[in-house]
C-alpha cells in the first residue's frame, strides 16, 4: 500500500473505523470515473473539496452529482470569501493529493461541511488517500467520522 492510504487507514483505525479500501488501477480522479470503476451512481460519491473560506481552509463533502454552491458554503461557516483551493492548499490543509482526499486523517483540523443530499443514500463512497482508493461507508458513519455539519451546499437544478 501506499503511504498515503496507510496514513488513512490509520486515522480510520483512530476513528473505530475498518474500511474495505478498494483500489482501481484506472484511477477514480473524478466523481465519474469513481462511480463507473465501482458500478454505482455517481450521486453516492464523496467528493472532498478544499476551499478557502476568508483564508481558512474548509472541507465539503459533497455528492458526485452536485456541484457546491460557494454562497451557500460561505452561509455554512460564517465566511465573507471563499473559493476553491489550489491544489498546494488543499495539500497543506489535508495532507493529501487533490483527487485522493479523504473525509478524515487530515493533518490538521479541518472544519468540515456534509452535502444534505448524502443523507439520503444508504452507502456512499469517499477517497482513501490515493487517487485510485476508495472505500465505502454510510451516511451516519460519514458524518461521524468526519465530524462534518451537514449544509445544504448543492448549486441548485
Amino acid at each position: 500500500m501506499s503511504k498515503a492510504i496507510d496514513r488513512f487507514m490509520e486515522a480510520a483505525r483512530v476513528q473505530d473505523l475498518h474500511p474495505q479500501v478498494r483500489r482501481f488501477p484506472e484511477g477514480t480522479k473524478t466523481a465519474a470515473d469513481a462511480a463507473r470503476a465501482i458500478g454505482c451512481d455517481v450521486g453516492q460519491i464523496v467528493k472532498s473539496l478544499v476551499f478557502m473560506a476568508d483564508d481558512r481552509p474548509v472541507l465539503a463533502l459533497t455528492s458526485g452529482a452536485n456541484r457546491v454552491e460557494l454562497a451557500a458554503l460561505a452561509a455554512a461557516c460564517g465566511a465573507q470569501d471563499v473559493r476553491r483551493a489550489t491544489p498546494g492548499e488543499a495539500r497543506e490543509a489535508t495532507g493529501f493529493a487533490v483527487g485522493g482526499t479523504p473525509p478524515f486523517g487530515h493533518v490538521q483540523a479541518v472544519r468540515t461541511f456534509m452535502d444534505e443530499d448524502l443523507l439520503s443514500l444508504e452507502e456512499v463512497w469517499a477517497a482513501a488517500g490515493t487517487p485510485d482508493s476508495v472505500f465505502p461507508l454510510t451516511p451516519a458513519e460519514l458524518l461521524r467520522v468526519s465530524g462534518a455539519r451537514p449544509a445544504a451546499l448543492a448549486e441548485p437544478g
